[in-house]
């Protein structure tokens, strides 16, 4: 199961990226980004399970990024994923990570989503 500190980790080893807390209020979000243009590629948020459509008020982890506009509605039905949470979204989707969805498959929409951004 991918967590979130192995998304920080993937993200600093591939892109040299270090995770940046944007917001006081919201300490458990930590964004992304391209150091040259400051674009996103990815926020991690901890959200009530309620918030992504699932059961329950219990806090998890979900995982943002940008995404080909085809596949955000197919991929969004799939168990693990939801219409992305508190973005764009036809451009965005989020993945809960509960386990769900493979690590190659979060490692690649991860790379997908930073080439998209450049």
């Amino acid at each position: 199961m991918v967590t979130r500190s192995d998304i920080l980790g993937y993200a600093e080893e591939n892109y040299k990226t270090i995770s940046e807390h944007l917001w006081t209020r919201y300490p458990n979000y930590e964004v992304l980004r391209h150091k040259h243009n400051k674009k996103w590629y990815a926020i991690i948020m901890s959200v009530p399970k309620n918030k992504v459509g699932l059961e329950g008020d219990e806090v998890i982890d979900i995982l943002d990024i940008k995404c080909e506009p085809e596949l955000v509605v197919p991929l969004s039905s799939r168990e693990g994923f939801s219409r992305a949470y508190h973005m764009n979204k036809e451009h965005w989707l989020t993945i809960i990570l509960n386990g769900t969805v493979s690590d190659k498959e979060i490692y690649s929409l991860i790379d997908t989503s930073y080439e998209m951004t450049k």
